[in-house]
């Protein structure tokens, strides 16, 4: 066993640590903390609220470093109604006065931050999202505060709980039709839902380096159904050359110290996870099956996109499951891309096309489906969804069921019309 030190740091700590007043900073203290930048999507009675209350409430007129925040237009996009353009022409307004970034139409927030070079390795972030934690993917720890969003906004710091970390060493690769969608589902089985309840998840180990970028953010955009703040992997030379070709700065990332004190410490053997499937109601641990467990449920719709995926690496799996096949009778497959970036290189490579052949979908990236607001699920409807939520009503009625899956398994329910693993 290795021995623990009170002045060996896990990843956060180092990242907290540098951006307070406090020299050292360890878990359970509370500090005042400085975000690298402020992220925000907007969305109707919670962006135009805060925009309001920095005027209004605040009286702020000016900000003294407009660079740090970031605003996106990622959510309704597609039913083009006046509803719609209100919302987005309050935040346009609002980035103009203020001088903030603002990046319209361009594919979902928390995979343009990655995108835009905005979360490099040792960078801290806040959202009122907690999907940013998939940043982690880059050694950059991504925080959703929710509304404790305009604490930061305001005054440009926020205090927080230095959050204690759960190690994961990860080793061996993940087998044919299995990815991090997997794991995540077989991590929440085993810690439950709150097992790393005010936590971050800290990835490493020779399986977490043999893991695609595409992957690991995935997996770290999922954190939250652990109970945990936000998830981070070690930068290794795959995330640090990604980075380099993105980033707008200069960074200096982190590792954690040998002997850092950790809530506790899991091994996961990739080679040993297999196709998981949630049922409807939440992704709490007693919803998680194998997929073989729920073979047979019939589906009417199948979806693949979101934060959590559609992103290259999903859209291959897809292909390579779809190639020469068609959809089965009676399903409507759904496939959104997570950037314009990511649906550009798919129709390059020749994805698209094969998904279309074989009956799909393709839609402009955006956060629309996920959320129900694009083609809503009807009454009765049995959707697997490669979504981040399966709560009764998130994609549109309350009658309608949710199974979540990666999209290897996804797309071999599509073909089956019932919920079916790659290779059955």
């Amino acid at each position: 066993m290795t021995e623990m030190s009170s002045d060996a740091l896990t990843m956060v700590e180092k990242i907290l640590g540098r951006t307070c007043d406090a020299e050292v900073v360890h878990a359970g203290e509370n500090h005042a903390v400085r975000p690298a930048r402020m992220i925000a999507y907007d969305f109707p009675g919670y962006t135009d609220v805060m925009f309001r209350q920095m005027r209004e409430d605040f009286g702020i007129t000016e900000l003294v470093d407009p660079s740090r925040y970031v605003v996106f237009i990622d959510h309704m996009l597609t039913k083009k109604n006046a509803k719609e353009q209100e919302v987005h022409q309050v935040t346009r307004d609002w980035c103009e006065f203020y001088g903030i970034e603002l990046h319209e139409g361009r594919g979902i927030g928390h995979q343009l931050t990655a995108e835009l070079g905005l979360a490099t390795p040792g960078d801290f972030l806040v959202h009122f999202d907690g999907h940013i934690s998939g940043i982690g993917a880059f050694g950059a720890l991504g925080w959703g505060i929710r509304r404790d969003l305009i604490e930061a906004w305001v005054t440009g710091q926020l205090y927080v709980d230095i959050p204690a970390t759960t190690r994961f060493d990860l080793v061996g690769e993940f087998g044919p039709g299995v990815d991090s969608r997997d794991l995540v589902h077989t991590i929440i089985d085993l810690v439950g839902a709150d097992g790393c309840a005010h936590q971050v998840m800290e990835f490493g180990g020779p399986g977490a380096r043999s893991m695609k970028i595409d992957h690991r953010q995935g997996l770290c955009g999922m954190a939250m159904f652990t109970g945990a703040v936000s998830a981070i992997f070690e930068p290794d030379e795959l995330s640090l050359a990604y980075a380099r070709d993105v980033a707008r700065a200069e960074f200096t990332p982190v590792l954690p110290d040998e002997g850092a004190a950790y809530a506790a410490r899991h091994t996961i053997d990739l080679s040993t996870i297999v196709p998981q499937v949630v049922q409807p109601g939440s992704a709490r641990a007693a919803n998680t099956h194998t997929a073989a467990d729920l073979a047979g449920i019939p589906i009417t719709k199948a979806f693949i996109g979101s934060c959590a995926s559609g992103r290259i690496e999903d859209l291959r799996a897809a292909a390579l499951v779809l190639d020469g096949r068609t959809v089965a009778p009676g399903v409507e497959l759904n496939v959104v891309p997570t950037s314009q970036k990511v649906h550009d290189q798919a129709e390059s490579e020749g994805l698209l096309d094969i998904l279309r052949s074989a009956g799909a979908h393709i839609a402009v990236s955006s956060c629309d489906f996920c959320f129900g607001y694009q083609k809503p699920l009807a009454a009765g409807e049995n959707c697997i969804s490669t979504g981040v939520l399966n709560i009764s009503g998130r994609m549109g009625s309350s009658d309608a069921n949710i199974y979540m899956g990666s999209p290897f398994t996804v797309a071999a329910s599509a073909l089956a019309g019932t919920i079916a693993q790659v290779g059955s």
